[in-house]
C-alpha cells in the first residue's frame, strides 16, 4: 500500500510543590479522571453492516469512562493530547471505496469517528489540529507550554504516537533545512530554550534510539545496549552511559540532528517508505541559576571572607522528545523477515506503554512499567513529576479506522493520567565547595602575594615618605623663598602705588592750577572779546573820524577855493587875508590832531591785534597740556588697576598652591593610615583561615572515622546476616520437602478435575442443543454468545471437530461471530481455528456449516496477515472447490467475499489464478443472483485495484490476469444490467484494467472502450468520471480506437 514518508506530511501554511526528587511511575497520583469528555452514547449493537453486502458482526463495547471535566483546576498537571489529522495522500485521494472517517469540530475540541455511514462515536481533546495546521502552530499547541515549563525548572515530555506513516516524525523530527516554516518540535524547542537560557547556563543534549530492546546512542552509534540506571532515592532514571553534548548554537544542535537521522534505523513497507523502525528520544539537559542576580565574583575573595558564603539554587530540568515508531498490522504493512522482527519488538514495546496508561488509570496497585525499556525510560512522564503533552497523529482514509480509533482510545486514556508535576531546585554544593575550593586557593595566594606586594608597598612608600618629606622641606623652602620675594615684591608695588598715587596728586594740584589757569585764560578771552568790540568801536570812530577829515577836505577845499576866491578878492580885502591865515593855521592843527589820533590807535590795534595772536597760541599750549595731564592720568589708572589686578592673581594661585599642598600631605597621612590598617586586617584574614583549615581537617578526621566506625558495624551486620541466611537455607531445603509433597497432592487432585471436566463437556453438549436458535439460522443471539465466551476460545475450536452434527453447527456460528471482531482474529489463528474451518470447508457435506464456514473464512480473510495464512494452507483452491460443489445462493456469497477479500492482496493474484479462484468467482455467477454479482464485482474491483497500484510501482508488467478468465467481457457485459452499487465496482474494475496499456487491445476488441467513454460522461461517481477521463486522456490506444 502506499505510504506517508517522512516528510509526507507538509501542510497548506496558513496566517501565522518544589522537591529535589521525581515522583516515579510506581507511586503515581492517580485520579479516576484525566479532564477527559465523554463520547457520545451510542446504543449497543448487536450485529453491524459490514462493507460490500458481507455480514459482519460488530459487538461495540460501551464507553463510559469516569472523567474529570476539562476545566478541571490541576489543568496543568494532567496530560494534554492533542490529535494532528494527516492530509490526503494520492492513495487517499485514488481510492474512492473507503470515504474519510475523521470529523474535526476545532471550535468545539471535538473528533468525531465514523464507523459507517449511520453510527459515528465523539471525543473530545485538548487541541484538534486540521490538515491546514502549520509546524509553528503545532508547535505552540503542543510543546510550547512544556517548553517554558521546561525553563522554569519542571521536568517535561512532549512525545508523539499514531500509526505509521501519519506524520511523526514529521511532526517532531523535521530540520527544515531549505524552509524554516518546516520545522518540527525539536528544532523550535531547542530554539526557545536556547533563546531563554544565558550564557551562565548549561544546554546538553542526548539522542537515543530504542531499536530492538536494546538501546543505542544516535551520536555515537558505536554505543549499543546502553543500560538504564535508576536512583535507588529518587526513583530519577538515567541513561550514563549516552554521549552528551553541550549546546550553545541551534547550527550545532542541527548537525547533530543530521547525524542522529542518518543513523536511525529506517525500512520500506507498503505503509511507509521510510518507516522509524525504532523509537527516537531527544533528551535535553538545562541547568540553571535560581538567583542570578545574586552571582558572586570570584576575584573578590576578601569580601566573600568577610559576608560570608552564598549557597547558589539551581534548578535541573529535563526535556524529553520521544517520537514513538509507528504502530503497525504485519498484515497491511507486508513486513517480512528482518523487518517482520523489528515490527515486533516496537508493537511489544507500544503494548506496554499502553499497559501502563491502562494501570494508571484504573487505579491499578501494580504498573507494570519494568515490561519495557520505553516504559522504564517515560517513568516520569506518565504518573511522575512530567509535564506531558501528547500528539496523537492519525490518517482521514476509512481502510484505517481500526488503526484510527485505537489511537484515538489511547488519546482518551492519556488524557486521564494526572502527573505531579514538581520544580526540580536543589543547592548547588558542588559549585559552592568548588568555589569554596577555588576562593581558598585564591586567598592564600592572595594572601602571599598580597604580604610581598604590603612589603614592597611598605619599602615603596618609606622612599615616597622620604621623598615626600624631602620635597616637602624643598617646597617649604621655596616657598618660604617665593613668599619673601613676593613680599618684596608686593612692598615694591606698594611703594610704587604710593608713588603713583602720590603723582596722582600732584596731577591733581597740577590740573586744578590748569583749571585756574584755564578761567584766568577765560576771563582774558573774555577782556580780548572786550577789546575786540572797543577795537570795532574805535573801528567806527576812525571812520567816523575819517568821515570827519574828508568832510575837513572838503571843507578845506572849499575853503581852497574861497581862498583862491579871496586870494583873487585879495584885493578886496585884507582881513579876508589874515582870516585865511588863521583859517589855514585852524586846520593844520586840525588835521595835525587827527593824524596823532589815528597813529595811536593803529599801534593801539596793532598791539590788541598780538596781544589776541599771544593768548590764542598760550590757550592753544594750555589745551594741550590739560589734553596730556588726562591722558597720563588714564594710563596711570590703567597700569594701577593692572598692577592690582596682577597683585590679587599672584597671592590666590600662591594660596591655592599652598592649600593643595597641605591637601596632599594629609592625603598622604591618611592613605599610608589606610595601608597600615589592611596590612593590619590581612594578617588577620590569614591567621583566621590557617585557623579554619586546621579546623575543617579535624573535621575531616572525625568523618572519615565515623564513617570506618560505620563500615565495620556494616561488616558485622552483614557477617550475622550470613550466618541468618544459613538459617534460612535450611529451613528452605525442609520447605522443598514438603512442598514435594503438597505437589503430590496436587497432582491427585488435577487428576480429579480432568474427570470433573470431561464430565463437564458432556453437560456442555446437551447444553448446547438446549438454546435455542436465531431465526435466520447464522446468527446466534447475545445470550449465546456470552455462553461460549464464558466456556472458553479453544473448548469452542475443539468442538468444531465434534461428531454431533448439531454441536458442530453451534461452534462454528460462535467462531463465524467471534471472527467477525478484530480481536478476536488472532486468537482463533493461534488456537486452530482456521485450520479447522479450512477442514469444515473441504469434507463438510452440510450446507448450513459449509456457509456459516465460508462467512467465517471471509471475515478472517479481511486481515493482511490471515490472507497469507489462508492461501499458503490452501485456503483458495478449498473455496473454488467449494463454489462449484453448492448451488446455494447464500453460500456462493459467502463464498464469493472470501475471494474478493483476497482479491485485495496483490501478493496473492499468481495464486489465486493457479488454484482457479479466478475462474471460479465468475463462475458464481451462473445463478444471477444479484448478492453473488455484486461480491463478484467487488472481487473483480479489489484485483484490478491492486494489480494497477503494482504497475504504478513498477512491480507487474504485462496483461492482466483477469484477462485469460474472460474477466474484462464479464465486466462490460454487466455493466448496464447491475445494480447502482454493483456498476460502481465494475466501472472502477474498467477503469483500472484500462491504466494497463498492455490491455488496450482486449479493451478495443471487446468494446470495453466505449464503456469507458459512457464511464467518463455517465458515471454517477465524480471520481470514477474523473479516473476514467484521465485514463482515456493518457492512452493514445485509446484515443486511437476511440
Amino acid at each position: 500500500m502506499a505510504s506517508l514518508g517522512r516528510a509526507s506530511h507538509k501542510p497548506e501554511r496558513p496566517r501565522p510543590s518544589s522537591s529535589p526528587s521525581s515522583a516515579s511511575l510506581t507511586s503515581p497520583l492517580r485520579n479516576n479522571g484525566g479532564g477527559v469528555a465523554q463520547p457520545q452514547p451510542h446504543s449497543v449493537r448487536s450485529k453491524a453492516a459490514s462493507s460490500s453486502n458481507s455480514r459482519r458482526s460488530v459487538t461495540p463495547t460501551s464507553r463510559t469512562p469516569r472523567s474529570l471535566p476539562l476545566d478541571y483546576d490541576q489543568e496543568s498537571e494532567r496530560v494534554r493530547v492533542a490529535v494532528r489529522i494527516r492530509p490526503k495522500n494520492a492513495e487517499d485521494l485514488s481510492d474512492v471505496d473507503h470515504a474519510d472517517c475523521v470529523e474535526l469540530q476545532p471550535e468545539l475540541k471535538r473528533l468525531k469517528l465514523r464507523k459507517n455511514n449511520w453510527s459515528s462515536e465523539s471525543y473530545r481533546f485538548d487541541e484538534l489540529l486540521t490538515e491546514s495546521a502549520s509546524q509553528k502552530r503545532v508547535y505552540e499547541a503542543v510543546a510550547k507550554p512544556v517548553v517554558e515549563g521546561v525553563l522554569d525548572g519542571y521536568n517535561g515530555t512532549v512525545m508523539a504516537y499514531g500509526q505509521t506513516g501519519t506524520g511523526k516524525t514529521y511532526t517532531l523530527g523535521q530540520m527544515g533545512k531549505d524552509d524554516a516554516s518546516e520545522r518540527g518540535i525539536m528544532v523550535r524547542a531547542l530554539e526557545d530554550i536556547l533563546a531563554g537560557t544565558s550564557a551562565s547556563d548549561t544546554v546538553e543534549v542526548s539522542y537515543l534510539q530504542l531499536y530492538m530492546e536494546s538501546i543505542q546512542d544516535l551520536l555515537a552509534p558505536e554505543k549499543t545496549n546502553i543500560p538504564i540506571v535508576e536512583d535507588a532515592k529518587t526513583g530519577e532514571v538515567s541513561v550514563p552511559g549516552a554521549e552528551i553534548v553541550k549546546i550553545r548554537k541551534l547550527d550545532h544542535f542541527l548537525q547533530l540532528m543530521q547525524l542522529g537521522e542518518a543513523n536511525r534505523h529506517a525500512a520500506n513497507t507498503k505503509m511507509n517508505t521510510e518507516s522509524s523502525r525504532s523509537h527516537a528520544i531527544l533528551m535535553v539537559y538545562i541547568r540553571r541559576s535560581a538567583n542570578e542576580d545574586e552571582e558572586t565574583n570570584q576575584e573578590t575573595g576578601i569580601a566573600a571572607g568577610r559576608q560570608g558564603h552564598h549557597v547558589l539554587t539551581i534548578r535541573k530540568s529535563k526535556l524529553l522528545i520521544v517520537d514513538l515508531a509507528g504502530s503497525e498490522r504485519i498484515g497491511k504493512s507486508g513486513s517480512e523477515g528482518h523487518v517482520l522482527e523489528e515490527a515486533k519488538f516496537i508493537n511489544l514495546s507500544l503494548t506496554s506503554l499502553g499497559k501502563c496508561i491502562n494501570a494508571l488509570t484504573e487505579n491499578s496497585p501494580h504498573i507494570p512499567i519494568r515490561d519495557s525499556k520505553l516504559t522504564r525510560l517515560l517513568r516520569d512522564s506518565f504518573g511522575g513529576s512530567a509535564r506531558t503533552s501528547l500528539v496523537i497523529t492519525i490518517g482521514p482514509s476509512s481502510r484505517h479506522h481500526a488503526e484510527t480509533a485505537s489511537t484515538v482510545m489511547f488519546g482518551q486514556r492519556a488524557m486521564k493520567v494526572v502527573n505531579t508535576v514538581k520544580l526540580k531546585e536543589e543547592f548547588d554544593y558542588e559549585s559552592l565547595c568548588r568555589k569554596l575550593e577555588t576562593q581558598v586557593d585564591y586567598l592564600s595566594a592572595d594572601v602571599d602575594r598580597q604580604q610581598r606586594l604590603r612589603e614592597n608597598e611598605t619599602n615603596e612608600l618609606k622612599k615616597l615618605l622620604k621623598e615626600f618629606e624631602n620635597s616637602s622641606a624643598e617646597a617649604e623652602k621655596k616657598f618660604s623663598v617665593r613668599a619673601e620675594l613676593l613680599q618684596k615684591e608686593n612692598t615694591h608695588l606698594t611703594s610704587k602705588m604710593k608713588e603713583l598715587l602720590q603723582e596722582l596728586d600732584n596731577q591733581k594740584e597740577e590740573n586744578k592750577v590748569l583749571i585756574d589757569e584755564v578761567a584766568r585764560l577765560a576771563t582774558s578771552l573774555k577782556d580780548i572779546k572786550c577789546l575786540e568790540e572797543e577795537n570795532d568801536r574805535l573801528g567806527h570812530d576812525l571812520n567816523d573820524a575819517k568821515n570827519d577829515l574828508k568832510h575837513q577836505k572838503d571843507q578845506n577845499i572849499s575853503l581852497c577855493d574861497k581862498v583862491a576866491r579871496l586870494e583873487k578878492n585879495s584885493q578886496h580885502d585884507k582881513q579876508k587875508q589874515l582870516e585865511d591865515s588863521a583859517y589855514q593855521r585852524i586846520l593844520a592843527d586840525t588835521t595835525q590832531m587827527y593824524k596823532e589820533k589815528i597813529a595811536d590807535l593803529t599801534n593801539k590795534i596793532q598791539e590788541q591785534n598780538a596781544q589776541n595772536s599771544s593768548a590764542e597760541e598760550e590757550i592753544e599750549k594750555m589745551k594741550k597740556q590739560v589734553a596730556d595731564c588726562h591722558r597720563l592720568l588714564e594710563e596711570s589708572q590703567v597700569e594701577n588697576s593692572r598692577y592690582r589686578k596682577a597683585l590679587a592673581d599672584t597671592t590666590k594661585m600662591y594660596e591655592e598652591r599652598i592649600e593643595s599642598l597641605n591637601q596632599r600631605v594629609e592625603d598622604e597621612r591618611i592613605h599610608a593610615g589606610e595601608l597600615k590598617e589592611e596590612l593590619n586586617s590581612t594578617k588577620n584574614l590569614l591567621h583566621e583561615h590557617q585557623n579554619s583549615s586546621k579546623v575543617g581537617a579535624e573535621k575531616e578526621m572525625g568523618e572519615l572515622r565515623i564513617r570506618l566506625q560505620e563500615v565495620h558495624q556494616l561488616h558485622e551486620a552483614t557477617t550475622d546476616e550470613l550466618r541468618l541466611l544459613h538459617i534460612q537455607n535450611k529451613n528452605l531445603e525442609s520447605e522443598k520437602a514438603i512442598l514435594k509433597n503438597e505437589l503430590c497432592a496436587v497432582r491427585l487432585t488435577l487428576q480429579e478435575e480432568e474427570k470433573r471436566r470431561k464430565e463437564a463437556e458432556t453437560e456442555l453438549i446437551h447444553l448446547i442443543k438446549g438454546v435455542p436458535e436465531s431465526e435466520d439460522g447464522f446468527e446466534v443471539n447475545r445470550m449465546r454468545l456470552k455462553l461460549w465466551l464464558r466456556i472458553g476460545l479453544q473448548k469452542i475450536v475443539s468442538l468444531l471437530e465434534s461428531e454431533d452434527l448439531d454441536v458442530q453447527t453451534h461452534a462454528v456460528k460462535v467462531v463465524a461471530n467471534l471472527a467477525a471482531e478484530d480481536i478476536n482474529q488472532e486468537r482463533i489463528v493461534q488456537e486452530g481455528g482456521l485450520d479447522a474451518l479450512l477442514k469444515l470447508v473441504e469434507s463438510s457435506q452440510n450446507t448450513t456449516i459449509l456457509r456459516v464456514a465460508s462467512g467465517a473464512i471471509a471475515n478472517l480473510a479481511m486481515n493482511e496477515m490471515n490472507q497469507g495464512l489462508i492461501t499458503n494452507r490452501g485456503g483458495a483452491k478449498l473455496l473454488a472447490t467449494a463454489a462449484s460443489r453448492t448451488d446455494d445462493p447464500q453460500t456462493l456469497r459467502m463464498v464469493a467475499g472470501a475471494i474478493a477479500n483476497l482479491c485485495g492482496n496483490e501478493k496473492l493474484h499468481t495464486v489465486l489464478k493457479e488454484d482457479g479462484s479466478i475462474r471460479a468467482l465468475l463462475g458464481m455467477t451462473r445463478l444471477g443472483n444479484t448478492e453473488v454479482v455484486a461480491q463478484v464485482a467487488r472481487g473483480l474491483a479489489n484485483f484490478s485495484k491492486c494489480e494497477s497500484r503494482r504497475i504504478m510501482k513498477g512491480h507487474w508488467r504485462g496483461r492482466s490476469l483477469l484477462m485469460e478468465d474472460g474477466g474484462l467481457s464479464w465486466l462490460v457485459a454487466n455493466l448496464k444490467t447491475a445494480s447502482a452499487l454493483t456498476r460502481r465496482h465494475l466501472e472502477l474494475a474498467i477503469c483500472h484494467l484500462a491504466q494497463n496499456e498492455d490491455n488496450a487491445r482486449d479493451f478495443i476488441n471487446c468494446g470495453g472502450v466505449k464503456e469507458l467513454v459512457e464511464i467518463s460522461n455517465e458515471s454517477s461517481r465524480e471520481d470514477i468520471r474523473s479516473l476514467a477521463k484521465k485514463t482515456l486522456r493518457l492512452s493514445s490506444l485509446f484515443r486511437g480506437g476511440e
